[in-house]
């Protein structure tokens, strides 16, 4: 540094972009320590790959797609994100509810997020044959059905290899231990890393020198 100069880091004045995940338990990491939830893990492995972005947990065990429909708005104003995960439909299909309501709320959810301009990744479920074969088929076949109709990312299934896996299930069955994190985050990378920009992520976090 030459003497009577001064530097200072200043960081570009726009935020990192965000990622909004709009859940329920299996992004709240029910049953487990934040830490260990593949929320957290997707944080680490954006960092790890060189991806500079804000990942925004908003998701709530228990939630449905008609609660998460009433607090997208508010999540979209406050945190202008760039991209939002719906993992959303599994507890509509535990609780038996009418399909057609259930898809029209993920429809909205979508139309919501696309309006704001955000890129859209769904979280694709499926539910057991509690009841009976054609509601869990019409229920599995939503999440594509939407993802062609509105065009958007589609997880097939979140669960995918790990539901069927007792070892991977906690004792409840229905949500997965700590084990089966990182591979859950495995079935959602594929689908949302081609959404992130690595440019922009990388453009706003870096600092800008200025010598006075």
């Amino acid at each position: 540094m030459y003497a009577g100069s001064t530097h200072s880091s200043l960081y570009a004045a726009d935020p990192q972009p965000k990622i909004l995940i709009l859940g329920d338990s299996l992004s709240a990491a029910y049953g487990l320590e934040q830490h260990q939830g593949w929320v957290s893990l997707l944080r680490q492995r954006l960092i790890d790959q060189g991806y500079a972005y804000t990942v925004i947990n908003a998701a709530i065990s228990g939630e449905t797609t008609q609660g998460g429909l009433t607090r997208l708005p508010q999540l979209l104003k406050e945190h202008q994100p760039e991209i939002v995960l719906i993992e959303l439909g599994g507890n509509d299909g535990l609780r038996g509810q009418p399909i057609p309501n259930t898809k029209a709320n993920l429809a909205q959810m979508i139309e919501l997020a696309q309006a704001s301009g955000a890129q859209v990744v769904l979280g694709g479920m499926m539910i057991p044959p509690n009841y009976g074969p054609r509601y869990t088929q019409m229920f599995s076949q939503m999440y594509p059905d939407l993802g062609e109709e509105h065009n958007v990312a589609v997880i097939p299934f979140i669960l995918q290899g790990i539901a069927d896996q007792p070892n991977l299930m906690q004792a409840d069955q229905i949500h997965p231990t700590a084990q089966a994190q990182p591979m859950l985050l495995d079935n959602i990378w594929p689908v949302l890393m081609p959404l992130l920009n690595k440019d922009r992520s990388q453009a706003l976090s870096t600092p800008l020198i200025h010598a006075a």
